[in-house]
């Protein structure tokens, strides 16, 4: 298993991994499937040094991903990133999003990022899990904001103030 810098060829299992999550309405606002040209942007676009786009491979397969997006777009957030984290259903339930998850937390000093945040929908319990139990807190909670499938759905906002001298176990 490694984790390592998404390349441009990894970006149609990229979308396929994303396009899974969709149906089930607990991991993105995404309605209808995206496609590979609609996410090249986006791709290309990408400031690897400051807000890379990581896949995780087991055996030579995409197993899942994890980004660095920049949040709000304004220069005195430039410490604070968005990440987001999708898993094949192939390979789910077996700690890989926990491994990214370690590694954004403790890749971010070297980023210059101090505070991350991921927005979670209320229903996702595993993904709520995981961020607490890696020392994200709700920072934010915003009650019925997004309708999917025909119901009203909250978003909490977890953050992590990242302590430069905090090492989290590296069992990638």
């Amino acid at each position: 298993m490694i984790i390592r810098d998404a390349t441009k060829t990894d970006l149609p299992v990229i979308v396929d991994i994303y396009n899974a999550a969709i149906p089930s309405y607990i991991a993105t606002g995404d309605l209808e499937p995206v496609s590979v040209e609609s996410r090249l942007a986006w791709f290309e676009n990408r400031n690897t040094a400051k807000y890379p786009l990581w896949v995780m491979e087991i055996d030579h397969k995409v197993a899942g991903w994890l980004s660095f997006q920049p949040f709000y777009g304004r220069p005195a957030y430039s410490a604070t990133a968005e990440i987001s984290i999708y898993i094949s259903p192939d390979f789910q339930k077996r700690g890989l999003g926990k491994k990214l998850l370690e590694k954004a937390i403790n890749e971010s000093p070297n980023l210059g990022l101090k505070n991350l945040l991921s927005f979670i929908f209320a229903h996702n319990h595993p993904s709520l899990k995981l961020f607490t139990k890696l020392g994200f807190q709700q920072w934010g909670y915003m009650p019925k904001i997004a309708e999917l499938g025909n119901m009203e759905r909250d978003l909490i906002i977890m953050g992590l103030k990242v302590n430069h001298q905090q090492k989290l176990t590296d069992n990638w």
